[in-house]
């Protein structure tokens, strides 16, 4: 698995650390108050958030490291972590980071309208899209190498008035649109990082299964059908029919459905 420090879930708990970020206004700070494995920071302006922190991992930054920028009506975080396993294996991280976002995301929206996941990294609300996790790690890593670092990130629309008619992009939605409280970055990133926080305890102290499970209940399925994300974090799904069909990880993550490649934002 990965974890937040180099010390893992035994450390000494610390005093939970007050840091000054800002929010999606402009101008405006905002203080966090986040769990003590994390140390926060600004993404670079208009920077590709994700891929400033695996340079930021490349150069040595901290496990638990956690940056917060927006770019193009998006709003982006995202966490160094501190692998301990394989590279195939420590890929099951996105399943963390996953299902963290998607229980801080349905913490602050109205509580009828669930969270849900299209396998394996793209979040919807309110059958729109509205944003997705990636993984990040070492150029050249094997498959049988524990990897000096991983990276995982989440982008969300936040809002889509730069997009023009929403008639022209009718498959997305923003946290605008939806209803949810104005200026949510830092308040998002603070749930974001307390339930990371918690699923690798629950990964630690229960086993992968069980954290596997909270994430399962977020995504979207064809109806009857029985799943299990195996060892190497390919989902194997078994339909009523008893027909078997595997969805791997890996290739996946290298071109994640939700990203617009020319924008290197949401697919709006």
């Amino acid at each position: 698995m990965a974890r937040l420090t180099a010390q893992g879930a035994d450390a000494t708990p610390q005093p939970r650390r007050r840091l000054l970020m800002i929010s999606i206004s402009e101008d405006r700070p905002a203080d966090l108050i986040l769990p003590p494995a994390f140390t926060a920071r600004m993404a670079e302006p208009a920077a590709d958030v994700h891929a400033q922190a695996c340079r930021s991992a490349e150069e040595g930054a901290e496990p638990g490291t956690l940056l917060l920028g927006e770019r193009d009506g998006t709003v982006t975080l995202a966490v160094v972590l501190a692998p301990d396993e394989p590279l195939a294996p420590a890929r099951r991280a996105l399943f963390a980071g996953m299902w963290a976002m998607a229980e801080a995301i349905g913490g602050f929206g109205p509580p009828e309208i669930p969270v849900v996941i299209a396998w394996p990294d793209t979040l919807h609300f309110n059958q729109g899209r509205l944003g997705g996790g990636r993984l990040g790690w070492p150029d050249g890593c094997r498959e049988d190498t524990v990897p000096d670092w991983l990276v995982f990130s989440a982008s969300l629309i936040a809002s889509k008035r730069h997009a023009g008619d929403p008639g022209l992009t009718p498959d997305s939605t923003s946290l605008e649109e939806e209803g949810f409280p104005p200026d949510l970055a830092g308040p998002l990133a603070e749930s974001f990082a307390r339930l990371l926080t918690k699923a690798f305890e629950i990964w630690s102290e229960d086993g992968f299964s069980v954290l596997a499970q909270r994430y399962l209940d977020h995504l979207v399925l064809p109806p009857g059908a029985r799943v299990e994300i195996d060892a190497v974090g390919d989902l194997r799904l078994h339909r009523p029919d008893a027909q078997v069909e595997s969805w791997p990880l890996q290739p996946v993550l290298d071109v994640p459905a939700w990203r617009d490649p020319y924008t290197g934002t949401v697919r709006l």
